[in-house]
């Protein structure tokens, strides 16, 4: 078992005008097994929570605690986030010329392991990974995210979810973009790894539609960088119907 805790997280991010507080006192817990989806407006503070737990240096945490299985993510650097069991499939996935998704996904494996997978199953795994989300095995041999499509960035980071194998994964809206029929296909990924015995998914999104595909256990409804409210899956059809006007200036 696997435990994800963040408690009264309070973030900043510097502006022209000096700090400005993004995140408000945040206390969430994840355990493994459990998918809880995050809903709000914009601007509410929902990808600052994901990047602040992943290690981005734009954000300055103030106040609070996060914690993986009781050890203190806040005093790791990125890359020991991500070996300890961290993953950050990021709303905005940025290019990466001249390195190929072959070569990407290798040095990152071994980063993570602490030794390199050997060769013959890796083709495989990859190849089977890159089959799951349909994307053709050459796609191996492009530059990471250069000229692909905004469904072959998301279904990229799924098949790094897939190989990678992190103890919890933190999905940035990574609905957004996407048609039908790729939104099957990543959800199909993030539910083949929720699967696994002793995973936790922390799901950012605006819309109920990927909620359709990827039962959540909990729904957080995220309002001015606070919890405002936390329910079960008909919480997010709730929302659907009557936006998050009740919510406003009304966190807990």
């Amino acid at each position: 078992m696997s435990t994800l805790d963040i408690k009264d997280l309070h973030v900043s991010v510097a502006t022209e005008d000096g700090p400005k507080e993004i995140l408000k006192g945040v206390t969430l817990t994840i355990n493994s097994g459990e998918t809880h989806a995050i809903m709000g407006p914009n601007g509410s503070g929902k990808s600052t929570l994901a990047y602040s737990i992943a290690g981005h240096p734009k954000y300055d945490v103030t106040g609070g605690s996060v914690t993986l299985d009781g050890e203190d993510v806040l005093a790791m650097s990125v890359d020991e986030r991500a070996r300890a069991g961290l993953f950050l499939a990021m709303q905005y996935p940025v290019e990466v010329p001249g390195v190929s998704v072959a070569n990407f996904l290798r040095t990152a494996k071994t980063a993570i392991d602490g030794e390199a997978p050997k060769l013959r199953t890796w083709v495989k795994d990859v190849n089977t990974a890159l089959d799951n989300l349909n994307l053709d095995a050459t796609f191996s041999q492009r530059s990471v995210n250069e000229g692909f499509s905004g469904g072959e960035k998301k279904r990229h980071e799924i098949a790094q979810l897939e190989l990678l194998d992190p103890k919890v994964a933190i999905l940035d809206e990574t609905d957004s973009g996407l048609d039908i029929d790729a939104l099957k296909v990543v959800s199909e990924g993030v539910n083949r790894f929720r699967a696994k015995e002793g995973k936790g998914v922390l799901l950012i999104t605006h819309y109920t539609r990927i909620l359709r595909y990827i039962q959540p256990d909990v729904v957080h409804v995220f309002v001015a960088g606070k919890v405002a409210e936390s329910g079960g899956a008909e919480l997010a059809e709730e929302l659907e119907a009557n936006g998050y006007e009740k919510y406003l200036g009304a966190t807990v």
